[in-house]
């Protein structure tokens, strides 16, 4: 066996289909689920004779994104026309950005893994850092064939036909299966924190195609790059990367050479198979598209968008840790959704205990807004009935199981002053030591058999004693009393 160790190169192209109403060169509606090719019309079918016309919300959308990226706005760009036909696009050619893209340059941060991710805890970790971008570049969609199981023919749905998309091209900078779910989980979450896509990679809003290589280490030359197209999920998209790299790292093995090819990825088998062999740009015959002028934007629209951006997820994760002393894995959390964020801000700036507060937004509260249909903005608890909330915790008045079990889900069903509606669940804690010191006493004179295992070392049983004096306080015995008392008593 050859001891050559490799180096997995991947460059990534990540597709974002843009949340305007009209698609991305006439009016039809840009929606999905609907009824199949309901969403149509003669431009977007390429009947002769019609022409497009330009979605201003796209270029808008586009450059919000190249800003949150860093990237440099082009100030003049154009359209091209990338030939090629399928069945499901029908004009034969796609309108697109080849020679004269609208951002160019720019970086996404990578944010390091956490337990609440989605790359098994097996795989390797990615270091934080930042992925290199070459550019972004406006186009349409291509509709959809649907290949049917045991049909004998293929459905086309024109109705993503002319959807708005921008295409995200990386430098070659990822190296792992991890990193590039990391790349795409970073980019998800960017796309909807802006408001320009829902990011919902099972319907297709968002996707990539992984380009793939793989080279001897301290090799300067690339090696041979092949395509795996369409990635809709960051589960295939990990499992055709490790697929890829192994397939490639045999052929090298065995002193074959790796062919540039256009591949496919099965989720069924794991693998990747060829579609076509290498393809180029000049194999699409680009040239300017006569019917569509040269986007040109000024400082003015530039200052209007990038006012619109306001602070960014990766600076939302910072803020929480650096400012509010959050751990990684909640300021990972609390910083995935922009309205969720901004309002766990506003509480927590009334908050006596923010690291509670992030703990009580994280297990109670974001569950509850999401079982009744609302946002974290309409909660019906103020910030300064949360913080009421939590001084009854802080204090010892109420016990924390208690406070987030009963007295939380009351409040938010029926808003009042936490202390009443504590003292009318009976919640508040009795620290009363004469009151706790008659129960405990019942109790250990009632239980001589059990006071004698726990003396002979069966330490466990102090679970049991404080069960019984909390039964018999109602539940208002406070914990950290009664068990000072029940040690005094059981260790005399």
């Amino acid at each position: 066996m050859s001891s050559t160790k490799y180096e997995t190169t991947i460059g990534l192209e990540a597709h974002v289909q843009l949340a305007t109403e009209s698609k991305a060169f006439c009016a039809d509606r840009n929606l999905f689920g609907q009824q199949p090719n309901r969403n149509i019309s003669e431009v977007s079918l390429g009947y002769p004779g019609t022409l497009p016309v330009l979605n201003e919300k796209q270029i808008r959308f586009a450059v919000k994104l190249g800003m949150a990226l860093g990237c440099k706005i082009n100030k003049r760009s154009t359209f091209d026309r990338k030939n090629y036909f399928y069945a499901d696009l029908p004009k034969g050619y796609q309108i697109t950005q080849e020679r004269n893209p609208i951002c160019l340059g720019g970086a996404l941060p990578l944010r390091p893994r956490h337990s609440s991710g989605t790359v098994p805890e097996s795989d390797e970790t990615p270091p934080p850092k930042s992925v290199r971008l070459h550019h972004i570049h406006m186009e349409e969609d291509a509709g959809k064939s649907i290949h049917a199981t045991g049909e004998p023919f293929t459905k086309v749905d024109l109705n993503r036909a002319g959807t708005p998309l921008v295409e995200i091209v990386t430098e070659p900078d990822l190296h792992s299966a991890t990193e590039v779910d990391a790349f795409m989980t970073g980019m998800r979450r960017l796309v909807r924190w802006l408001g320009v896509s829902d990011g919902n990679m099972q319907e297709g809003s968002l996707r990539c195609d992984v380009n793939v290589s793989v080279r001897p280490e301290g090799q300067k030359e690339f090696g041979t790059r092949c395509e795996i197209k369409n990635m809709n999920s960051m589960k295939f998209a990990r499992g055709a990367v490790k697929y890829e790299v192994q397939r490639q790292t045999g052929l090298l093995e065995r002193g074959e050479k790796v062919v540039q090819q256009t591949r496919q990825y099965d989720p069924g088998s794991g693998t990747t198979t060829a579609l076509r062999n290498k393809e180029n740009a000049h194999d699409y015959r680009y040239f300017p598209d006569p019917d569509l002028p040269p986007v040109v934007l000024d400082d003015n629209y530039l200052r209007d968008v990038r006012a619109e951006i306001g602070t960014l997820p990766w600076e939302a994760y910072t803020t929480l840790q650096n400012r509010y002393g959050l751990g990684a894995a909640d300021a990972n959390l609390l910083s995935e959704d922009r309205e969720d964020y901004e309002a766990f801000l506003t509480y927590a700036e009334s908050s006596p205990d923010v690291n509670g507060l992030a703990k009580i937004w994280i297990n109670r509260l974001a569950p509850w807004v999401t079982e009744e249909s609302i946002s974290t903005g309409e909660l019906p608890l103020s910030p300064s009935a949360i913080a009421s909330f939590q001084e009854l915790i802080i204090s010892g008045k109420v016990a924390i199981a208690a406070a987030t079990g009963k007295l939380l889900p009351s409040l938010l069903n029926a808003p009042s002053a936490a202390l009443a509606r504590a003292k009318e669940l009976g919640l508040i804690q009795n620290t009363d030591t004469d009151f706790l010191a008659k129960i405990v006493a019942e109790v250990i004179t009632e239980n001589p058999d059990k006071v004698a295992t726990y003396r002979k070392g069966k330490k466990g049983l102090i679970g049991f004693f404080m069960g019984e004096v909390m039964k018999r306080s109602q539940g208002s015995a406070g914990p950290k009393e009664t068990k000072i008392l029940l040690s005094k008593a059981l260790n005399p």
